[in-house]
């Protein structure tokens, strides 16, 4: 497999986990200008959105060292716009998680980092 078919194959594995731990769903590889978000849903009050990695071994670091701080900008400005896109304001309860899978083994990180105010608002 190329490294496409095996980000969607990871990323249907993320879904599937996630619904059956009860996230609702409400898209996946949400993209625009300020970059892409694989999943957004819902779950316990929270607008999640979820960064999915994926890492065969450890030998390039672990898939949760991957959502470095750079990585975590760009996911909160494309967050932002998605909740502007959406009509969903600051009062919106947001939560950012990572969803690692490391070989067979599957983390759900809730409330992987904290939110970065973007700059510029759209």
């Amino acid at each position: 497999m190329n490294t496409r078919e095996i980000g969607n194959v990871s990323e249907a594995a993320a879904a599937e986990y996630l619904t059956a731990r009860g996230l609702r769903i409400a898209e996946r590889n949400f993209r625009c200008r300020q970059g892409e978000i694989d999943i957004v849903g819902y779950h316990e009050g929270y607008l999640v959105f979820v960064e999915v990695k994926y890492r065969r071994g450890r030998s390039c670091g672990t898939a949760l060292e991957a959502v470095d701080g750079r990585k975590q900008r760009r996911i909160c400005r494309t967050a932002d716009y998605y909740r502007c896109l959406h009509h969903l304001g600051e009062s919106t309860p947001v939560r950012y998680d990572v969803l690692a899978i490391q070989g067979e083994e599957i983390r759900w990180i809730q409330n992987a980092f904290p939110h970065t105010a973007a700059a510029n608002r759209y």
